[in-house]
């Protein structure tokens, strides 16, 4: 069973921000099953993008987890990273996005392997 995606932000939310960065919820989506898109900027103009992942064929991978991959890798410039987000929002208005700010870089989401 998938958990809620609002329950799964929250939780994200705290994770990030427990380890000193800083995460905020800057489009609130369906609260039952909205896509979640993550921003992280690192402070320098520059920021990556990550998406939900296809579902994998993994046996490894349990059935109803959330795995992200990079739709734009770290590095890229902040400005391109919105721009996207601003297409995706107005294809589907009832994903969330959210933002961490972390000089590190950490996405603090299950990336997919591959």
């Amino acid at each position: 069973m998938r958990l809620k995606s609002g329950i799964w932000v929250s939780a994200l939310l705290r994770r990030a921000n427990g380890i000193g960065a800083f995460a905020a919820v800057r489009h609130r989506g369906a609260e039952e099953a909205g896509a979640v898109f993550v921003k992280v900027a690192t402070l320098d103009g520059r920021a990556a993008l990550y998406g939900p992942a296809l579902p994998s064929l993994d046996p490894d991978v349990e059935p109803g987890e959330r795995l992200h991959e990079a739709l734009l890798p770290p590095g890229s410039e902040e400005a391109e990273v919105e721009r996207r987000m601003q297409r995706e929002i107005g294809f589907d208005p009832d994903l969330w996005f959210v933002e961490i700010e972390d000089r590190e870089g950490r996405p603090f989401v299950e990336l997919a392997r591959g």
